[in-house]
């Protein structure tokens, strides 16, 4: 089984509440029908996400709007078509990568039910390495290092780290990962609750000490795209 994962545009003059819908209803409906595709998860900016929006960087431009994950059989082009064809129709423009999938920690706080939005909020990450860095430098800083420190100094219930294998389609932006991180809904509001300090400004401020310091051995700031979203596991999760 191999992994995908599309990047995701509106159509100009769709709503993004309109766009957000239809991507984990109608789109992800048609994607999941496929032959080969054994799960599909949606990552949409919705209004469940709307007090997030301080929270959000963009790099790229136009922003993107939101995420499909597709686990198929092959992601070889002749088999791929269809899929791809599916997507396209549904969305102003896609970017797709295969991607290999890390998941240093699993959602055992808040168990995903299959249709239905999942508890908190979603961080979706577009990370770039920096040239400054050899991918083996990058890989272990961030694989390494990084996710400790990530899953320490937040309250994070869920970490995904997506590297990105090979692009797949021509126009697509140049990145290098994809993470995915799940927050309780109060992070979207609350840097204290973001950072696992609630009521300690002592404890608040050395967690944001710790994680600025080891994003910046790995990251240049500025060279990321943030998406807070709603994460939705449909086709072929238990």
């Amino acid at each position: 089984m191999e992994k995908l994962i599309y990047l995701l545009w509106r159509k100009p003059g769709t709503e993004p509440e309109a766009f957000a819908h239809s991507v984990r209803t109608e789109l992800a409906d048609r994607v999941a029908a496929l032959p080969g595709v054994q799960r599909v998860q949606a990552n949409v900016q919705d209004a469940d996400v709307a007090a997030a929006a301080a929270m959000r960087q963009t790099l790229l431009d136009p922003a993107i709007d939101a995420l499909l994950q597709v686990w198929v059989d092959t992601a070889v082009d002749a088999f791929r078509a269809p899929l791809d064809a599916v997507i396209a129709a549904g969305c102003a423009r896609h970017a797709a990568y295969r991607v290999c999938e890390s998941e240093p920690l699993v959602n055992t706080r808040h168990p995903p039910q299959p249709g239905q939005r999942t508890a908190g909020f979603a961080q979706i990450a577009v990370l770039r390495q920096p040239l400054r860095l050899t991918r083996e430098d990058w890989l272990r800083l961030w694989q390494n290092g990084h996710t400790r420190v990530a899953i320490d100094t937040q309250d994070t219930f869920e970490y995904r780290q997506n590297l990105v294998v090979q692009t797949l389609t021509a126009d697509a932006p140049a990145i290098d990962a994809i993470v995915e991180e799940c927050f309780p809904a109060a992070a979207m509001r609350d840097p204290f609750a973001f950072f696992a300090a609630a009521g300690d400004e002592a404890k608040f401020r050395e967690h944001l000490r710790l994680m600025m310091d080891s994003v910046d051995r790995f990251l240049d700031r500025g060279q990321l795209d943030v998406l807070p979203t709603s994460q939705y596991r449909l086709k072929g999760w238990r």
